[in-house]
């Protein structure tokens, strides 16, 4: 006879296990402990199983009796309905091993190798904050792109647009490497283009007018704090390399007699290392501060703990003090100033210039240029530049002297 939830309350336990049958080969086991445990017996390649259905009342009848139907269908159909289960579980366990995190971390350990370092803390810093939180113990193969979204509008709705684009771009490097790698089958990003407000890089803020760049060489030369600043923010305009590059200089990468800066791979942003020529004008700046810190190892080691290099603020904070707003120029803008009158002022070819920025630059073959490429042109662009700024300064003097004098 069939099973009811009235017979089943009312069984009580006894000193043996009892077997409650319902039919179709389910019953309900009752422990001499009060346990009440489901189970299905079946026969599959002549052998007798048995296969749980979990405990009452934490499942129901109904529900069991759902599962059995549905086991018996799997036998129906020649597959065995406890070996499905053990796949199940295991493609489960797979697939929550599998999760988020665990993929983008270990996409970020296999590439952050060749990043600077500042690179990689920014986009380790975007997956712990916008999206580990929410999508993190998520098996990644299970993620659609509206749940990638809802992480994206909530970085929107702070205001951080360009944020919200990076994290996009981010999350689809994750999932690419997991389709790669056997973990997921297709890429939710894909499906958000257009999704995100429009964003447009901006330009780090810089004087690029002939007499504003000679206003800024006077402005830095009129500097009235530390010596070690004041030489890095005389040097910045010269080797016009990234900031993080130029406050973390060593002097043992520096050949003064070769008139060379070679900086190491381990320090570029393109992970290459790069060869800067150096003027005259930075030859006399460098001379001029060795005494000083030449018997430390970073050419501008830091205020507070000399072991270490420049604080990564130190230039933008001498130019606020300056009077530059952070609308008007940053430390990354003396790069861009050397791209745009190098060319427009100087003439020099857009290649020369490209490589002395340590962008990636390619040959008529295809093949990137190493780091002594075109040094003899390049030697001759750096010295050019250097003596090109002092004209812009000596005539930015000139024309203060002359307003000087015509007021009296």
């Amino acid at each position: 006879m069939p099973l009811t939830d009235v017979s089943i309350r009312k069984a009580k336990p006894t000193e043996k296990t009892q077997k409650l049958f319902d039919g179709g080969g389910l019953f309900l086991e009752i422990t001499p402990a009060g346990g009440k445990r489901w189970r299905q017996k079946y026969r599959f390649g002549g052998k007798e199983k048995l296969l749980a259905h979990g405990t009452y009342p934490e499942v129901s009848l109904a529900e069991a009796r759902e599962r059995r139907d549905h086991a018996r269908k799997l036998l129906a159909n020649g597959v065995d309905p406890g070996e499905h289960r053990k796949a199940q579980k295991i493609a489960g366990e797979e697939r929550a091993a599998n999760n988020f995190e665990a993929v983008a971390r270990e996409w970020f350990a296999k590439f952050s190798k060749g990043w600077a370092k500042s690179h990689a803390d920014k986009i380790l810093s975007r997956l712990e904050n916008d999206l580990f939180p929410w999508l993190g113990a998520r098996p990644i193969a299970d993620i659609k792109a509206p749940e990638l979204l809802r992480c994206l509008r909530r970085i929107e709705s702070r205001g951080a647009l360009e944020t919200a684009h990076r994290v996009l771009q981010n999350a689809g490097q994750v999932f690419r490497y997991a389709i790669a790698t056997g973990r997921a089958d297709r890429d939710p990003s894909s499906d958000l283009r257009g999704a995100l407000a429009p964003w447009k890089p901006q330009h780090y803020p810089a004087p690029t007018d002939p007499k504003a760049v000679g206003e800024l060489m006077r402005a830095i030369d009129g500097y009235s704090g530390g010596l070690v600043v004041k030489a890095m923010l005389r040097l910045a305009p010269l080797v016009f390399v990234r900031p993080g590059e130029l406050r973390q200089a060593e002097w043992a990468e520096i050949d003064l007699d070769a008139k060379e800066w070679n900086i190491p791979a381990a320090k570029m942003k393109m992970r290459e290392p790069h060869l800067v020529p150096l003027s005259k004008q930075a030859i006399a700046i460098l001379k001029d501060l060795q005494p000083l810190t030449g018997n430390r190892t970073h050419v501008f080691p830091g205020g507070h703990d000399p072991r270490k290099p420049m604080s990564e603020n130190a230039l933008n904070a001498a130019l606020r003090r300056m009077g530059y707003d952070k609308t008007t120029m940053t430390a990354h803008g003396f790069r861009a100033i050397a791209r745009t009158l190098l060319d427009e002022e100087l003439k020099f070819r857009p290649d020369y210039i490209e490589h002395q920025l340590a962008h990636a630059v390619k040959d008529p073959n295809g093949r990137a240029y190493n780091r002594t490429s075109h040094l003899a042109e390049r030697r001759k662009m750096m010295q050019a530049w250097a003596d090109y700024l002092d004209r812009r300064r000596d005539d930015t003097a000139k024309v203060l002297e002359f307003a000087k004098r015509a007021k009296k």
